[in-house]
């Protein structure tokens, strides 16, 4: 039900398996290190707490994980991309500008994610070395810090290298974890009856404060978002089968965790971790060099995503214009500096801050649950549209209302605890991205468009008028009309009246983002003989190198004698050389002469504040600085009205 058939989606390779198991799923997959050991807490182990515990992890695991992504939510594919924004682009059309807010909240969560999840992962891994006879008071924090210094670092010369090896890392880890749980299962194989979803129930019910265990049992579905995030790298189907292993491999070592602590029971943890009780001593710095090895991996995942997540908001008029480098030829490898150090200062803080990844796990988990409620709503917008039966889609939100909305409860609990850091820097993203948006609607809503109709006559005698010295020839201008028929009055001000701009031909060149992720096509619009349009339809994934494409496009009608590039110039002319090529593009400005409601004022003075610190037009449009030229210009959207100015003698 609303799914495109594209190859990649449907296509299943022993490759296509292990690249899945390397990006996918390196959050969730590591999850083991930390989850039991957050459901025990400090109290004595009680056999009801955690067989409690272990059945609600299983159907966590199978409610949310299983059915919400894997079945429905991947069908949910934008030419082959996933992700909540890919989601957001794919149901936008519907013209629902409310469908704009749970996109932008679930992104920035997803973002607060990937600041909190190396922090928790890596210390996780690395506080395995206290139990190491001889390390027992080693100081985990420089080790941590470290290593995540170190990932951030490599992050600008691009993972390709590094990235082949992922999968089988990944694939080690998942088959340590499976023997891991399946030797301890074997010591009580009692724990099977967890998978009985009355023990989870009972404990929720009836266990005093049993509810509150849910902030604890919800940290092992943390990464579920990123099995759709990642789609277009692996395809929909080696997802569904990858996580049939993964999701079984996963219940074994929790399994096994399980088995070890009811083994233990009236004692308490004293510092001791289940995952790494369960190993053999003789195993034990195997162990932790392996999931220290396997935390990195889910790190960079995030941090990739994150890049990728980022480009998407900047495509989509979310978020202001960075400068993104591409390390490497691998498709959908970015790197964005200023994100890239910006979710490195985040980490080192939240480490330094929480210290101990018991620590962390209070704040993890609420900003999460946030992102795939919004992903929920949108999805079952996807639903509607997609015309899937009524009763279905009421089914489906109704339930996941329910379950999400319990671990909302459940996770609230530890806001006090760390759970307002990740939050506050949602917020702080979201605020960002929804200014960013709602200032673009206001300066698209005042805009001034003209009939080029009524100009083009203008122009061709400016062109031929030889009491004014050539300015180019070739002049193109950035035009945001969408209309071929319009063109921005600023455009024709600065041609016609901001020194007159004599060229030989005119080009007025649009980019417009489209909904689907790849696109790149381009369409020209024969005005008269010496103006054109260039139209590009571009995907919100591809990076809108203007210089490159256009000429490309100048190309191909060359190639097609649609239009004569040499010089105008008699002597040039005569010996084929091609003409010079001048942009111009218009920057704004707010002016002071407006009026404007204290909203839109604010909102505005917002942006051009964030604008400061963004990319130039010039560069976000990917320009040659030699032959731009860069024109600023007022914005004046509501003036003042007029003065009572009186004239004396």
């Amino acid at each position: 039900m609303g799914a495109n058939n594209h190859g990649h989606l449907s296509k299943i390779t022993l490759g296509g398996l292990l690249v899945t198991l390397g990006i996918i799923y390196g959050d969730i997959g590591t999850s083991p290190l930390y989850v039991m050991k957050s459901i025990v807490g400090e109290g004595a182990i009680d056999p009801r707490k955690i067989i409690g515990g272990m059945s609600l992890i299983f159907w966590t695991l199978t409610l949310q994980t299983t059915v919400k992504y894997v079945i429905f939510t991947l069908r949910a594919d934008n030419k082959g991309e996933g992700g909540i924004f890919a989601l957001y682009a794919l149901i936008k059309r519907a013209k629902r500008k409310w469908l704009i807010y749970p996109a932008i909240i679930g992104g920035c969560c997803i973002l607060g994610e990937g600041i909190i999840t190396p922090p928790i992962s890596v210390s996780s891994a690395v506080e395995g070395l206290k139990l190491v006879k001889g390390l027992e008071h080693i100081p985990t924090i420089p080790i941590v810090i470290s290593i995540i210094t170190g990932l951030f670092f490599i992050q600008q010369f691009g993972t390709k290298f590094i990235g082949r090896f992922f999968g089988p890392i990944m694939l080690i880890w998942f088959l340590m974890l499976g023997v891991m749980g399946i030797g301890n299962m074997a010591t009580n194989i009692s724990v099977l009856k967890a998978l009985n979803p009355w023990y989870g129930i009972d404990l929720l019910m009836n266990y005093p404060k049993g509810f509150w265990l849910l902030g604890a049992v919800f940290l092992c579905t943390t990464g579920a978002e990123a099995l759709y995030s990642d789609m277009g790298h692996c395809g929909r189907q080696n997802i569904r089968i990858s996580w049939i292993f993964v999701k079984s491999m996963l219940v074994l070592n929790y399994m096994g965790q399980t088995a070890w602590l009811l083994g233990h029971s009236g004692e308490t943890l004293s510092g001791r971790n289940p995952f790494y009780s369960i190993m053999p001593e003789f195993f034990l710095p195997v162990g932790i060099g392996i999931a220290t090895i396997a935390t990195v991996v889910a790190s960079q995942a995030l941090i990739s995503g994150s890049f990728t997540l980022i480009n998407e908001a900047m495509r989509l008029n979310f978020w202001p214009k960075v400068k993104v480098k591409y390390p490497t030829e691998l498709k959908g490898q970015l790197y964005i500096t200023s994100i890239n150090w910006l979710l490195y200062a985040g980490c080192v803080l939240v480490v330094l801050f929480f210290k101990e990844s018991s620590r962390m796990e209070a704040a993890y988990g609420l900003t999460i649950i946030l992102g795939m409620i919004m992903s929920s709503r949108l999805l079952v917008f996807f639903m509607v549209l997609k015309k899937y039966p009524k009763w279905f889609t009421n089914i489906f939100s109704l339930s996941y209302i329910a379950v999400e909305g319990t671990f909302l409860v459940a996770l609230l609990e530890k806001f006090m605890r760390g759970g307002y850091v990740t939050l506050m820097i949602a917020l702080v993203l979201a605020f960002v991205m929804a200014s960013w948006y709602v200032a673009k609607e206001i300066r698209r809503r005042y805009v001034d468009f003209v009939d080029l109709d009524n100009y083009k006559q203008l122009l061709v005698e400016l062109s031929a008028d030889p009491s004014i010295q050539k300015y180019a020839t070739h002049l193109v201008y950035m035009t945001s009309a969408n209309n071929p028929k319009e063109i921005e009055s600023k455009i024709i001000y600065s041609i016609l009246q901001k020194r007159p701009k004599k060229a030989d031909i005119y080009w007025f060149v649009h980019v417009d983002v489209v909904d689907e992720p790849y696109r790149c096509e381009y369409k020209v619009i024969k005005i008269n003989d010496d103006i054109f349009r260039v139209d590009f339809r571009l995907g919100f994934r591809v990076a809108p190198r203007i210089n490159l494409m256009f000429r490309k496009v100048v190309q191909d009608m060359v190639h097609n004698h649609e239009v004569d590039i040499t010089s105008r110039y008699e002597s040039l002319n005569r010996n084929n050389v091609i003409g010079d090529f001048k942009f111009v593009v218009i920057e704004k400005f707010l002016s002071y002469e407006n009026d404007l409601p204290l909203f839109e004022k604010v909102v505005l003075n917002i942006y051009f504040f964030l604008k400061r610190f963004s990319l130039s037009e010039a560069r976000a449009f990917g320009l040659d600085s030699s032959s731009v030229k860069v024109e600023k210009f007022p914005m004046v959207i509501n003036p003042p009205k007029e003065l009572n100015l009186v004239r004396i003698n």
